[in-house]
């Protein structure tokens, strides 16, 4: 597609009230202002693109407490300046006494979605103490004591915190912890309120000191024995396996010439290079968003929810057939065909949460992370003492499926929906780094991002603002089964979401930014070389340039 058409699409959908920002020796995007401001200072104070990361990560459990925390998974790609890339994976176990009879024993028909059975092993902690041996320069005490200190002074709620805390409030009461923290005085915050977690300052500056004690320490005795008085059915040993990273190759896939790199399994990232694979070539013949496009994409994206649904789990390598040649290829028929099957067991209401960031220094290296609690503010119970939120992956991830491959066992990580990504040139050179949360949105917006990118040439602020589809439902354990919808953003237009409906589609409209996520996009202009930073203006975010 031609830059002029492009452009004035673009104007037509109301995403070009703002260009990129532009940096020359560093670049931080996230969804907060204090996350990115603090990745911007450790890279003008002389720390690189993985110091920075860690700083923002840390930042984030304060600035952004429903998405992400201690208590939560984190997955990560570093590209270095020699143009190697690794994946970083923090994801937990379930307790070893949760086989699939321990939950039928009990009367129930899936893993609950929250309190203590909800909960897996956190393992974020394990993932970005891996990332900052492998290429940190500054310590760990020193990248997370601005976050501690900020525990202890409080940060001031904002707007989202609050409506999280609203919508959570009674889970959230029902947990001292998370009573005490996020309904001071019994009642939600007003806009501004610190929101002072001295517990967890404690802890971070335990963790940031010793950060294998979250596993094998302390903190997780503490950890394993009020879960366990509270029923659920953990020995600890599930704990210390989880403090071994999953470090690694990256996936990586081809697209337009270009080198797409993803986060392995047990996270989906395996479907974003399904779906890029299945249009190459495909979506840069069609009018950018036009309903063919459209109907393109989300086709792809119904297929990949189907086949992982139908096969994967994170201990096979069902997926890797999923992307062989002969494979794609009969997607595509497929996907000319309209043979898109859908789940069909129960389903419950959705929910979920998920924040993520991405930072770019001088030398070329690069992080895209992404971290969770799950569902927001996760299991809604905390680790006493300790400040600690625990997630609910497991309730989220995990099926009561008889014989599925994602079947909750012991030993056995549940599906993720968290995934990042960057791009490289054909010589290694850096080209793009993003991300996104959202669910089981965030593979197909990831997809979309990179077509807008990379068919259509568009920069890292149109990219984020464009209009959003998602076809649903995904294959998280709270969905399937669920009816098949097409969710578009009303910017799409009356024209473009008629003829989707022509062609099939049983589209939904939300509000003109209502999709959910917040991408996160850093490019390198390719004549100057220089860094081009956004943030999704669905969230609070900013790119800061240095």
């Amino acid at each position: 597609m031609a830059a002029e058409p492009a452009a004035s699409a673009a104007a037509e959908f109301g995403c070009q009230g703002r260009g990129p920002t532009v940096g020359t020796r560093g670049m931080v995007a996230s969804s907060h202002p204090a996350v990115s401001r603090a990745g911007a200072a450790v890279l003008e104070a002389g720390g690189n693109a993985v110091d920075a990361a860690l700083a923002m990560a840390a930042m984030s459990w304060l600035a952004l407490p429903g998405q992400c925390g201690v208590g939560g998974d984190a997955f990560a790609l570093l590209r270095r300046p020699d143009g190697t890339v690794t994946a970083f994976g923090g994801s937990g176990f379930g307790p070893d006494g949760g086989d699939p009879g321990f939950y039928r024993e009990r009367g129930l028909a899936a893993v609950p979605l929250e309190g203590p059975l909800a909960v897996a092993v956190p393992g974020a902690v394990a993932a970005l103490a891996a990332l900052h041996a492998d290429a940190a320069t500054w310590d760990l005490p020193r990248l997370w004591a601005p976050a501690a200190d900020a525990a202890e002074r409080g940060v001031p709620c904002t707007y989202k915190t609050r409506d999280d805390i609203i919508e959570r409030r009674e889970a959230l009461a029902r947990d001292p912890g998370t009573a005490r923290v996020f309904l001071p005085k019994g009642a939600p915050p007003p806009v501004g309120t610190p929101l002072r977690q001295p517990e967890l300052a404690a802890t971070l500056r335990r963790l940031a000191a010793d950060p294998a004690s979250f596993y094998t320490g302390e903190p997780a005795e503490r950890a394993v024995a009020a879960l366990v008085a509270a029923g659920a059915p953990f020995s600890g040993d599930e704990w210390a396996a989880t403090g071994e990273a999953l470090v690694g190759d990256a996936l990586t896939g081809s697209y337009r010439g270009v080198t797409v790199h993803q986060t392995p399994p047990p996270t989906p990232g395996w479907m974003v290079l399904q779906q890029i694979a299945l249009n190459d070539g495909r979506l840069a013949e069609l009018p950018w968003l036009s309903a063919e496009a459209v109907h393109r994409s989300a086709s792809a994206a119904r297929l990949a929810f189907a086949d992982r649904f139908a096969g994967c789990g994170s201990d096979n390598d069902h997926w890797r057939g999923l992307l062989a040649p002969d494979a794609i290829a009969a997607a595509r028929a497929r996907l000319l065909a309209g043979d898109l099957p859908a789940p069909a067991t129960p389903a419950v209401p959705v929910d979920g949460d998920t924040t993520s960031m991405a930072a770019v220094d001088g030398d070329g290296m690069a992080v895209s992370l992404i971290h969770s609690l799950a569902f927001t503010f996760g299991a809604r119970v905390t680790v006493p003492g300790t400040g600690v939120v625990l997630n609910n992956r497991l309730g989220r991830g995990a099926y009561l499926i008889d014989g599925h491959p994602n079947e909750v066992r012991p030993r056995r990580r549940p599906l993720h929906t968290l995934n990042a990504w960057l791009v490289t040139g054909d010589d290694g050179r850096l080209l793009h780094v993003g991300n996104t949360p959202g669910g089981d949105g965030q593979v197909q917006w990831n997809a979309q991002l990179l077509s807008h990118l990379l068919d259509h040439g568009l920069d890292p602020a149109t990219a984020v603002a464009a209009p959003r589809f998602t076809a649903h439902p995904g294959s998280d354990a709270d969905v399937i089964g669920e009816p098949p919808e097409l969710r578009c953003e009303s910017r799409l237009g009356a024209a473009r979401l008629q003829r989707l409906r022509e062609l099939g589609h049983d589209v939904r409209v939300q509000g003109p930014w209502a999709a959910g996520g917040s991408a996160q996009i850093i490019s390198v202009a390719e004549e100057t070389g220089v860094l081009l930073g956004a943030s999704d203006p669905r969230q609070d975010g900013v790119a800061l340039g240095v």
